[in-house]
């Protein structure tokens, strides 16, 4: 059950919320009987840098590999690697957590989408990627007027949140 009380969203996916006393132990959102593909982990062994791989990197090799992102987020998360550079801009752009800043105003279009896409009051990452690509806008710009709207994101589509 995440803060918010909502438990069903995460558990449709297998992935328990990490709290931040459990940063840095990815794996235990996941069974530990689960095994990850190889050609995977090597996939992901080779775009780390500095530690880290980014949330379009890992997009990157989902795509080339023909996996889910969930797949390569689970493999991430085995290997104890940080995910960064959310392309939502939720996380990862230290020092400025949380980035992207509310608009001052959401066009009626992109506000729309927003509110016919949203489930249990919340936006899923997989919606908000939807909408910027029909609206021909960008991620950060949907997560903005999220954030001017007051509509959290949620469901990541690599298990991170």
């Amino acid at each position: 059950m995440d803060a918010e009380g909502n438990l069903a969203e995460n558990l449709i996916f297998g992935v328990d919320l990490m709290t931040r006393e459990d940063k840095g132990h990815y794996a235990k959102k996941h069974p530990s009987d689960r095994k990850i593909d190889e050609k995977l982990a090597e996939a992901v062994k080779g775009r780390v840098l500095e530690g880290k791989i980014s949330c379009a990197a890992a997009f990157r090799i989902a795509s080339d590999l023909e996996v889910s992102p969930l797949e390569v987020g689970f493999t991430i998360d085995v290997l104890e690697i940080p995910l960064t550079k959310c392309q939502l801009g939720l996380f990862g752009y230290k020092p400025n957590k949380g980035s992207v800043k509310p608009v001052e105003s959401v066009s009626s279009a992109l506000g729309d989408a927003i509110r016919r896409a949203l489930v249990n009051d919340r936006l899923s990452c997989t919606a908000a990627w939807e909408i910027a690509e029909r609206l021909g806008v960008g991620k950060m710009d949907v997560t903005a007027a999220c954030n001017a709207l007051r509509i959290k994101i949620s469901s990541c589509q690599l298990g991170t949140f």
